[in-house]
């Protein structure tokens, strides 16, 4: 029994991972059933570009290793009936002529679509080195077939795909734990996504509603954590990502939650003593458009009979919307997160420094007139909306710049629908943090 070269030929040298290689071939083609196996090579072609990461090829290889399988005229790959198990435990490797391809390198080139000499001999021992091919070299290293009486081919030279047969179960088993990992990685992503989320829509909420809490530590630490997600992250980062931002979430939803509750509570015994003494009412009841918008809600006033109101003031009742503004508390929001929201403003503030809510309100008495607002239109803005959240306003305009073409008359808008109960300034911070957040995120990534 002839047994068949195969060392490389020339100065490339043998390495054990091709030894390996062989050997794992040999003990595969011993099976008994070895030549009923058959691979449809182009649906393991798609395994291995899936597994090529475990498999320690890269995309270049693929392609070269696409164009050899081209060379195989049959769809499957099989082993011929010419192998034997005795053959095998002899030590010999028979030449398979339906797993042996053996194109030139010009001809191998032109399939890999142009690939220069150099790369394709690269590429071709990285396959080699994998074990995914073996070298069938001749004497002279040269590839061809040799044929015999009738045109059968009894020998041939060049690379033997019986690897492939071979490692088929092997292949599609890390193609599938590869699917596997990317669909858990997924699944990650998505559940991260939907919880930066809710965290961001739960903050404005709490915000705009006025819920007690450290709201600005809150988006510090949102932020933080946001700021951890990469492109490339293992599994195990995005699962400990995701379980911190869980629990975040989770503290975010019990504060806004207790707080509906205490709501609640307050709402039944408010209703009790109406029922018992009809003395209070709330202010939403005279003016409902007031519950939407407001970020601090509002408490019961005290109600007086018509004739009272009526005398104190001449005779003549009073407006309820103006006693409804009046009776509303001053809306409070972390002077920390104004300005880091809108910075810009600082540039305005005293010795470039604001470190209060008087500072905020004297620099934006000057962005106001820089900005050329009116002094009418500043004027009905401080009656609705108050000094502080004015201020804010005139910050947040003077931080979107450009986007804004008459400060003046978007200030007027803003302040008929503070008037009619229709605006609050917590979703404005929380858009402008995150039109920053964004901004440095795109910097970073450019940078990086």
């Amino acid at each position: 029994m002839r047994t068949y070269s195969t060392t490389p030929f020339g100065r490339r040298s043998l390495s054990l991972a091709m030894v390996a290689a062989q050997a794992a071939t040999r003990d595969f083609v011993a099976q008994p059933d070895a030549s009923e196996t058959a691979v449809h090579k182009w649906r393991l072609f798609r395994s291995l570009t899936e597994a090529k990461s475990p498999l320690g090829v890269t995309d270049r290889a693929l392609s070269v290793l696409h164009a050899l399988l081209s060379f195989h005229q049959e769809t499957a790959l099989t082993l011929p009936k010419g192998g034997t198990k005795a053959a095998a435990e002899e030590g010999t490797v028979p030449l398979a002529p339906g797993v042996v391809v053996f194109p030139s390198n010009k001809e191998l080139s032109i399939r890999a679509h142009g690939m220069a000499p150099a790369t394709l001999r690269r590429h071709l021992a990285s396959l080699v080195e994998a074990g995914l091919i073996i070298r069938r070299d001749s004497p002279n290293g040269k590839r061809f077939a040799r044929r015999g009486e009738g045109g059968a081919i009894e020998e041939s030279f060049g690379f033997d795909l019986t690897p492939l047969i071979a490692r088929a179960n092997e292949i599609e088993n890390l193609a599938e734990e590869v699917r596997a990992e990317n669909r858990a990685i997924a699944l990650l992503r998505e559940k991260i996504t939907l919880t930066r989320r809710d965290i961001v829509k739960m903050i404005e909420t709490g915000i705009a509603e006025g819920v007690p809490g450290d709201w600005e530590a809150r988006h510090g630490d949102y932020r933080a954590l946001s700021d951890r997600l990469a492109r490339k992250m293992t599994r195990a980062g995005l699962e400990a990502l995701a379980t911190e931002l869980a629990e975040l979430a989770g503290e975010i939803t019990n504060n806004l939650e207790t707080h509906v509750k205490r709501q609640k509570t307050s709402g039944n015994e408010s209703q009790t003593e109406r029922h018992i003494q009809n003395q209070t009412t709330n202010i939403s009841d005279l003016e409902p458009r007031l519950q939407e918008g407001r970020v601090e809600p509002l408490g019961p006033i005290v109600e007086d009979t018509e004739g009272d109101r009526a005398g104190d003031l001449g005779g003549k009742l009073p407006d309820p919307k103006l006693e409804a503004r009046a009776a509303v508390a001053p809306r409070a929001y972390p002077l920390g997160m104004v300005l880091q929201a809108c910075p810009d403003i600082v540039d305005y503030a005293k010795d470039g420094e604001i470190s209060c809510w008087r500072d905020l309100v004297d620099a934006s008495a000057i962005v106001r007139s820089a900005l050329g607002v009116s002094p009418d239109a500043w004027s009905q803005a401080l009656d609705v909306l108050g000094e502080h959240d004015a201020a804010i306003v005139i910050a947040a305009i003077l931080q979107r710049g450009d986007e804004i073409k008459s400060a003046g008359g978007y200030l007027r808008v803003l302040t008929a629908k503070a008037r009619a109960g229709e605006f609050s300034l917590g979703p404005v911070l929380m858009a402008l943090l995150r039109g920053k957040a964004g901004k440095t995120a795109r910097e970073r990534k450019r940078a990086g």
